[in-house]
């Protein structure tokens, strides 16, 4: 047990964390994305699984310790429903509640069709799988600095 960390954080996660830098990205998937293929393809090649997690509670568990990274135009995405566009279901409202909570001022979040998800999550960091069992509630982070 470490002092000051949330004690549902895994060994696998605050690793990862630890090894992505600025700029770098980490997908935060529901229980029916592709995870493990979409991990192989990613720099750490890792997934990391938070069983029992939602996605907006893998969010707030991960922006404990993760700047977002508000240097971009988007420092974080939610994956649109198929034929929606940018409207949210309720559990993006829920993730990017915790998101633009959590991210630096003048920073923004987006969103992005299923399949420029898809792309996207491959060419990211790692991929972080919860038991979100909502339809399309899959995120991106990227990682910001501390000033």
């Amino acid at each position: 047990m470490l002092k000051g960390i949330d004690p549902r954080m895994t060994a696998d996660l605050l690793d990862v964390l630890m090894r992505m830098g600025h700029g770098d990205e980490i997908a935060v998937v529901d229980c029916n994305f592709p995870a493990h293929a979409t991990a192989a393809d990613t720099i750490s090649g890792q997934l990391v699984e938070l069983p029992g997690f939602t996605a907006p509670n893998a969010i707030e568990l991960i922006c404990a310790l993760l700047p977002l990274d508000h240097l971009v135009p988007e420092g974080g995405f939610w994956m649109e429903r198929d034929g929606e566009g940018a409207k949210p279901d309720p559990v993006h409202a829920e993730a990017i509640a915790i998101m633009t909570r959590e991210m630096p001022e003048g920073g923004a979040i987006g969103s992005l069709e299923r399949q420029a998800f898809y792309a996207r999550a491959r060419e990211g960091f790692g991929v972080v799988r919860c038991t979100e069992t909502r339809a399309f509630g899959c995120f991106i982070l990227r990682k910001g600095v501390i000033f």
